[in-house]
């Protein structure tokens, strides 16, 4: 089990994420775009540069939806490989059987 502070610490990044997100999209855009005018793109970066550390995405970490591991992650389910398999072998994953051959 993750601690609590982890775990709320990257509910807090993902809501700050989702708050920045349009507008940095937007001054991404400017700043990739040939056509902009070398000043507006400066201000562009500045701008960016201004915004929370935590506004980008690469700082949200991917946790088990039940017990916050951070390692081991596996998107397809949503939770960690040992919950993973612990709820296969109790039946709680449909379509996932042991393979055999």
């Amino acid at each position: 089990m993750a601690k609590k502070s982890k775990i709320a610490k990257n509910e807090q990044r993902k809501e700050t994420v989702a708050r920045y997100a349009e507008r940095r999209a937007e001054l991404k855009a400017i700043i990739k775009n040939q056509a902009t005018s070398d000043e507006d793109r400066l201000d562009a970066q500045f701008e960016l540069n201004r915004q929370p550390r935590d506004a980008s995405p690469v700082r949200v970490r991917n946790r088990d939806a039940q017990d916050g591991r951070p390692r081991g992650y596996l998107r397809k389910f949503g939770v960690s490989r040992v919950r993973m398999r612990e709820m296969a072998h109790r039946g709680e994953l449909p379509g996932v059987r042991k393979s055999s051959w």
